[in-house]
């Protein structure tokens, strides 16, 4: 049974910072190239940020870029979201995701392509 469990939200003050893990079991960690979305209330699930399988390839949204960081570590089967200089626009619950893909340096920002989700961590930046 695949489990992505999602950790390390909370609160905290704009320009502030948090680091979210998400931690993979139940399938070959490697195969699989992992992406973050976030959900605001009342507004579609969007993309944030996706790293490959050998994670020499990333890419992030527009609004994240600059400011946020994703990167794993195959050996732990884990995947990360640092996410610095916070704005209350990034308010939202976060949710991992993982796309199997053949491609080690192959990634996808489209969420019909995910293959698996966790449960989400909650985020909340206030002003």
């Amino acid at each position: 049974q695949v489990q992505l469990v999602e950790s390390g939200g909370g609160q905290v003050q704009a320009g502030g910072s948090l680091r979210l893990s998400c931690a993979a079991s139940g399938l070959t960690f490697n195969n699989y190239a992992m992406g973050w979305f976030r959900q605001a209330p009342g507004k579609e699930r969007e993309f944030v940020a996706t790293i490959s399988r050998s994670a020499r390839k990333q890419y992030y949204a527009d609004s994240v870029k600059g400011r946020f960081t994703i990167s794993r570590d195959n050996a732990k089967n884990t995947a990360y979201l640092q996410m610095n200089s916070l704005k209350p626009e990034d308010t939202a619950v976060y949710y991992c995701a993982a796309d199997r893909q053949d491609s080690s340096d192959g990634y996808s920002y489209i969420r019909k392509n995910y293959d698996y989700w966790g449960q989400g961590t909650p985020v909340t930046v206030s002003s």
